[in-house]
């Protein structure tokens, strides 16, 4: 043990150990997240059955723009490592397939896809390499969310885009914030690990899986709270209803006063 004793006594000695201890840490760090990923992958399986029948379907739908092996072309950008999850929120909320794929902000609009060709079309994707899969229902579910903090989180990273209510909103160079009154939970938590279109994304290092379930409550619950006092004029927030009401107000008393003023009065007949 003498020599353990003088190398503990060398100047380098406590780096070396920290330097150890870091190594290990990153070692265990890496097989529990990889570990996680596999288990998460696993929850929904895809036969060879489904990605031959996506395989057509893209065929079918997808390769005029985007080539017909994913690769992308000068029109669309390449599927290759996008993962399950963005296919399963483009074609759900009807943004893909597109009739004509210009590389401009594409509206929400009803699916042409049903659930079915969808899981297919997701199964051949993801197929191709890399990528987040769809998220479980448990993982996305707002009943295991804590809207408190969901709340917090919302205004903090996405009040700035989505409104503080989630009624979206315009954006620079023409693009906006879509609003959320219809995105079921699945398609939240999918946006949130794809960032599709102008979204950044926020992976479970930003944004814990428990924190994504506690936006998911806030926005659902959010969509479910009354309007007390009047309409909610889309919750687009104070300085906009402030402004309705001053214009709406102004204007009421404006044109009370041109009638008032504008009447004759009667002349009194004086009796003879």
């Amino acid at each position: 043990m003498k020599w353990f004793t003088a190398w503990r006594r060398r100047p380098w000695a406590g780096y070396a150990v920290v330097l150890a201890a870091l190594a290990i840490i990153g070692v265990v760090y890496a097989g529990v997240s990889s570990g996680a990923d596999r288990a998460q992958a696993s929850d929904t399986p895809a036969s060879a059955q489904d990605v031959a029948k996506g395989k057509e379907l893209f065929n079918q739908q997808c390769s005029s723009c985007h080539g017909g092996n994913g690769q992308g072309t000068r029109n669309a950008p390449s599927l290759i490592g996008v993962g399950a999850a963005s296919v399963d929120f483009q074609v759900s909320t009807g943004r893909m397939p597109a009739a004509n794929y210009s590389g401009a902000q594409i509206p929400r609009k009803k699916r042409t896809l049903n659930d079915e060709q969808t899981r297919q079309l997701a199964a051949y994707i993801a197929s191709l390499g890399g990528g987040p899969p769809v998220p479980s229902a448990g993982q996305s579910d707002p009943a295991h969310g804590d809207s408190a903090l969901g709340g917090k989180l919302f205004r903090a990273n996405c009040a700035q885009c989505h409104n503080f209510a989630g009624s979206g909103g315009a954006l620079t160079g023409g693009k906006y914030a879509p609003p959320l009154d219809k995105a079921t939970p699945t398609q939240i938590y999918e946006a949130m690990i794809t960032g599709p279109q102008a979204m950044p994304v926020f992976n479970d290092t930003t944004v814990t899986p428990a924190q994504k379930r506690a936006i998911i409550a806030y926005v659902t619950q959010t969509r479910e709270e009354p309007n007390p006092g009047g309409s909610g004029l889309g919750r687009v927030g104070p300085v906009a209803e402030g402004l309705v009401g001053w214009l709406v107000g102004i204007g009421f008393m404006v044109v009370a006063a041109m009638w008032l003023t504008a009447r004759k009065p009667k002349k009194k007949q004086q009796n003879d």
